[in-house]
């Protein structure tokens, strides 16, 4: 039953079970540190893992869509998210992984692949799709709530060690203050395009908002990834010749006047810790850093085979192999987890390297290099034809296709590919998008077919 068809007094029976169950997982992956901070159990931070699976295994078997695209769709994403995990115990088993290994591996990538597929199996209504999706803006406005309370009321930047503790949210974790201006930047672009019918002077209020979100917790790699986000959207769409020359003209008057705004305006000026041009090029430092992990993941290669399947789940660079292991390793071990040498290995060159606490920027612990030193070139593959038929299928609109864009920028610079409380958010908004869209070439066809 699609939201066109479903009347908002005669919701069919488990409507209500299914959306409830898809939004207490995406906010048990937003608020777990929250929780952890009024004295919950750290296991907390792994309910999302569950509560995202099962969201998805009520919809499919409870809904009864007739819609053949919604049918199609969700054949085709089950069946890439059957792949994937194939590959992932293809590589856990040739490196003698954990199995907890390979279940939190794929949990971590593929979670916003199954969140996408649970909402577009959503039957919803459209008083339920507002529902759902005011829902999902409030959790992003209680994130932005938190930061300015943390930068404006309690001031923690000012405490020693704790300058990027603006973190939103996502306290008391190592990257919270990255994830929470993501969360910050992907609202206020969902919201100032989608918002229509809110006057234009409160939806750019919402969007300055969101940016000094960004200014406040230091995060400039966040809006590096926005940009190469919309430069990837600009050349993957253009049509039109006129306006791709107009908007690259803007573009650079654009950067121009951001150039001389980080060295004019205090409040930008951490963004000159990249523009030096020495550290870059071949032999630069910070190129050396950033593409550590393809020069040390090598060397502990046991098999040709390990080109295509990787070093195991958890054994080199990802979210999971670069700190997660370590930082729940007391509840992880007894589960049988396991450890590689080859993340020690590239955590020691950031060590030894000048620029390694920097800026994450130059981090080698990026989601690519993650995902590729963990599942090898099978891996990376079958991630990319998962996001394939997204972008495919799922992306019908050119909003949802810049946020997709900006989470690969983002898998060049750190480790938001595996951070959930981001990708889930991303993907929440990408679902939206695609029900949105159906439910209106619906209307579409039905006023077609009455004038017929």
């Amino acid at each position: 039953m699609t939201r066109t068809l479903e009347s908002s007094t005669a919701k069919p029976k488990g409507y209500v079970t299914n959306s409830n169950l898809t939004l207490f997982g995406i906010g048990s992956a937003i608020f777990p540190r929250v929780l952890a901070g009024l004295k919950f159990p750290s296991a907390i931070n792994f309910l999302h893992f569950i509560a995202i699976p099962l969201a998805l295994w009520s919809v499919v078997t409870t809904s009864r869509s007739k819609d053949r695209n919604q049918v199609e769709i969700s054949k085709k994403l089950l069946v890439s998210l059957f792949l994937f995990l194939i590959v992932i115990i293809a590589s856990a088993l040739l490196n003698n992984a954990g199995l907890i290994n390979a279940f939190l591996d794929y949990m971590l990538l593929a979670e916003p692949f199954i969140l996408i597929l649970t909402i577009v199996c959503l039957p919803m209504s459209e008083e339920g799709f507002q529902r759902f999706r005011n829902y999902i803006l409030g959790f992003a406005m209680m994130n932005m709530l938190f930061a300015y309370v943390q930068k404006y009321i309690f001031h923690l930047e000012k405490f020693s060690g704790l300058e990027d503790n603006i973190k939103g949210l996502f306290i008391n974790q190592g990257a919270g203050h990255v994830i929470g201006g993501s969360v910050a930047m992907t609202f206020a672009v969902y919201y100032f395009a989608s918002a229509k019918t809110k006057p234009l002077w409160f939806r750019i209020v919402i969007v300055f908002l969101c940016f000094n979100h960004i200014i406040i917790s230091d995060t400039k790699q966040v809006l590096l990834s926005f940009i190469i986000g919309y430069v990837f959207f600009y050349f993957m769409t253009i049509k039109d010749i006129g306006k791709a020359i107009m908007y690259l003209i803007v573009a650079i008057a654009g950067m121009a006047a951001f150039y001389w705004a980080i060295y004019n305006i205090e409040a930008l000026q951490p963004y000159t810790t990249w523009i030096r041009p020495e550290i870059y090029g071949p032999d630069g430092e910070a190129t050396r850093l950033k593409l550590a992990t393809f020069r040390i993941v090598p060397t502990y290669y046991h098999s040709p085979l390990n080109w295509w399947l990787g070093l195991g789940p958890g054994h080199t660079v990802g979210r999971l192999g670069g700190w997660m292991l370590d930082i729940y390793w007391s509840l992880l071990g007894p589960l049988g987890a396991t450890k590689h040498e080859a993340s020690r290995a590239v955590w020691l060159a950031v060590r030894d390297s000048w620029l390694g606490d920097q800026s994450s920027m130059f981090s080698p612990l990026f989601g690519w290099a993650g995902i590729w030193g963990d599942l090898g070139y099978l891996g990376l593959g079958t991630y990319f034809y998962m996001a394939y038929l997204v972008w495919r299928y799922v992306c019908v609109i050119d909003l949802s296709k810049y946020l997709m864009l900006t989470v690969f920028s983002f898998g060049l610079v750190f480790s938001q590919l595996e951070e959930p409380g981001y990708t889930l958010f991303v993907a929440a908004m990408i679902g939206l998008g695609w029900q949105d869209h159906n439910a209106q070439q619906k209307k579409l066809k039905k006023v077609d077919s009455w004038q017929e």
